[in-house]
């Protein structure tokens, strides 16, 4: 079983402190298994560690795309698995961190034969959407596909239309797909057993990861968060619905400057979003039964943290002083 460690949370729980307190102690490299991080010019809105953090410890799959272009489950699977070929070639450990919930479920059961984008489905899709409303079509989709619908909020448009579109192409549900495929995933990827080195901070008070959330947010809007997404907007080449300018935050104020939605609610607006987004990380997470978890809101949140680090290199059979024969 390749070797790496996993830190996963919901947003707010601390999962940066918690992934440079282990790269003080082990000989890490950071994977960023975040979809808002890959994008340049997007620090504020997405809390992207700081310039001196990320020099503190290697990180990778941060700033690697243009706002202008995608990224994939795909190609982050890719990705993380030559990075991780790589790390552990110089004598390091992966550590995997961050809340993106699909790059973790894809790297460890692996990709679904979903069928592929269609650009004219998606257009289709997106004209219907225009003209009805994300709701409308979230009944539509609960019509077809029940299992998916229920799992996604009314309003979160891009699993909307990608599980329309599935159906629309395939007359399939995205859901059988998915349950179909897991079985053969499980038995052929050799990063399934990651799952038992996955730290989960979760919180035991919901209450205390909603006052995080809204000071987050409130700190990104006085360290110029607005001026951020104004800049994005002066390129002229990116719009509201790029995957970038879909990240929790940065749609919110995309939508207050092009006057949809009133500016003194943006505030409340980012926070609610958030916190949904949060609300689904963590049903994703306990989707994952072998995960380990560490109550984030805790005071010994971070000793958990590292004693259960300790615990998984132990089980690898590796000591600090041996990482530099690291090899796989």
């Amino acid at each position: 079983m390749p070797e790496c460690i996993a830190i996963a949370g919901p947003t707010a729980a601390g999962k940066t402190a918690a992934a440079l307190a282990i790269a003080q102690r082990w000989p890490v490299e950071i994977i960023s298994v975040d979809s808002a991080l890959v994008y340049r010019g997007m620090d504020i809105g997405t809390a992207k560690p700081s310039a001196a953090e990320l020099a503190s410890v290697p990180h990778h799959l941060v700033d690697i795309r243009d706002p202008l272009h995608t990224y994939s489950a795909a190609e982050f699977v890719l990705d993380a698995q030559q990075l991780m070929r790589d790390i552990h070639a110089r004598g390091r450990l992966p550590l995997l961190v961050g809340g993106t919930m699909l790059y973790f479920k894809a790297l460890f059961d692996g990709l679904d034969d979903m069928p592929k984008a269609d650009a004219t489905v998606r257009a289709r899709i997106a004209a219907q959407a225009l003209a009805k409303g994300w709701p409308a079509m979230h009944a539509e989709l609960a019509v077809a596909d029940p299992v998916t619908a229920a799992r996604l909020e009314p309003q979160d448009s891009q699993r909307i239309s990608r599980a329309l579109e599935v159906f629309m192409i395939s007359g399939q549900p995205l859901a059988s797909f998915q349950k179909k495929n897991t079985t053969k995933n499980i038995a052929n990827n050799p990063y399934t057993d990651c799952h038992r080195a996955l730290i989960s901070l979760e919180p035991a008070d919901r209450s205390w990861l909603h006052a995080r959330i809204a000071q987050r947010f409130d700190a990104m809007l006085a360290a110029g968060f607005m001026d951020e997404v104004k800049a994005l907007r002066k390129r002229g080449d990116l719009h509201a619905d790029l995957p970038s300018m879909r990240c929790v935050g940065y749609r919110q104020a995309w939508e207050a400057l092009d006057g949809t939605s009133p500016m003194n609610e943006l505030r409340d607006k980012g926070i609610f979003a958030t916190r949904q987004l949060a609300k689904r990380q963590i049903t994703w997470l306990r989707s994952m039964p072998q995960r380990q978890t560490v109550a984030c809101d805790e005071p010994t949140a971070l000793q958990q943290v590292l004693s259960k680090t300790q615990a998984i290199v132990a089980g690898f059979g590796r000591t600090t002083s041996t990482f530099n024969t690291f090899n796989t």
